[in-house]
């Protein structure tokens, strides 16, 4: 059995999939089994996916169609069907990097059976300019949530233990929303495991206009109760108490606009929550505004 599982959620990305698709055929190393989620595409991602089936790859390409549920959902269902000992998500619109699998697994090799979470490694963009930062001299271990309350910053790339990654509960799923943080799942696995660190790069991004990152006035608006859930989470398991009193502040605007009238009774940490209360209703109206401002 292959060791890697590379799993893509494609939503409508027939346009950008075949770089992520060319990045793998490029792979020195296919150790690796390539898992395309299709979240409902309506474009030709199904006949596309199913050209590069036909071809002699030298790696296994495994194609399964769902119906439009987010990107949160589209790992569930990965998630779900992952056999591998580890699992990475390279989007439908980035590139693996070179050598990418080849380093996954000389690196994993050195730490297996160490306990470890999986590897925590860089993202680049096109140019291969690093993501944010990266990490600091020495490190050979870390927490996701750690690294950013070092003065980590930047998106980095998770390669996980797939029995670990199984061990905590799937995405929630709330009805008519599409939108639940993926750091959900990383933010409980820090609670019991750490991290050892690949410093190097193994996956090239480029966010798109239409991506998630760019329209997240929007995703406030639209999904509320999937945002409220993040921020009580956040709330149960802390960073840094700055941190702390912003998701507090958002956990009251996300619930004002999901209409929910308990979110004070299940906040994690009532207190702070009633001390937010202001802030967290003019954060509501201006991310009504600025949602407006963005169509």
């Amino acid at each position: 059995m292959e060791l890697l599982t590379v799993f893509t959620p494609a939503y409508n990305r027939a346009n950008t999939l075949p770089r992520t698709y060319e990045s793998l055929c490029d792979q020195d190393c296919k150790d690796f089994v390539w898992l395309i989620i299709d979240d409902g595409s309506s474009d030709n991602t199904a006949e596309l996916v199913k050209s590069w089936k036909d071809r002699d790859n030298g790696f296994e390409i495994r194609y399964i169609y769902k119906e439009n549920g987010g990107m949160h959902t589209a790992h569930n269902t990965a998630y779900e069907n992952i056999d591998t000992e580890l699992n990475v998500c390279i989007d439908s619109d980035d590139k693996m990097a070179p050598g990418a699998v080849r380093k996954i697994r000389s690196a994993w090799e050195k730490v297996r059976g160490k306990n470890f979470a999986g590897l925590i490694a860089l993202n680049a963009d096109f140019a291969g300019e690093i993501i944010g930062k990266g990490f600091i001299e020495g490190m050979s271990e870390t927490t996701l949530g750690g690294y950013y309350a070092s003065g980590g910053a930047g998106d980095k790339k998770l390669i996980y233990r797939t029995d670990v990654i199984k061990k905590y509960p799937p995405y929630p799923v709330f009805p008519g929303e599409k939108y639940v943080a993926l750091a959900y799942k990383y933010r409980l696995i820090d609670q019991d495991y750490k991290l050892a660190v690949l410093n190097d790069v193994i996956c090239n991004v480029e966010y798109q206009e239409d991506g998630s990152s760019a329209t997240m006035w929007k995703q406030y608006l639209k999904n509320p109760r999937g945002f409220a859930f993040w921020r009580k989470v956040c709330m149960e398991y802390p960073t840094t108490t700055r941190r702390l009193w912003i998701d507090c502040i958002h956990y009251v605007s996300e619930s004002i606009i999901a209409g929910d009238e308990h979110y004070i009774r299940e906040a994690p940490k009532r207190l702070m929550v009633l001390l937010a209360l202001p802030f967290g209703k003019v954060l509501s109206i201006y991310t009504k505004k600025k949602s407006r401002s963005c169509d």
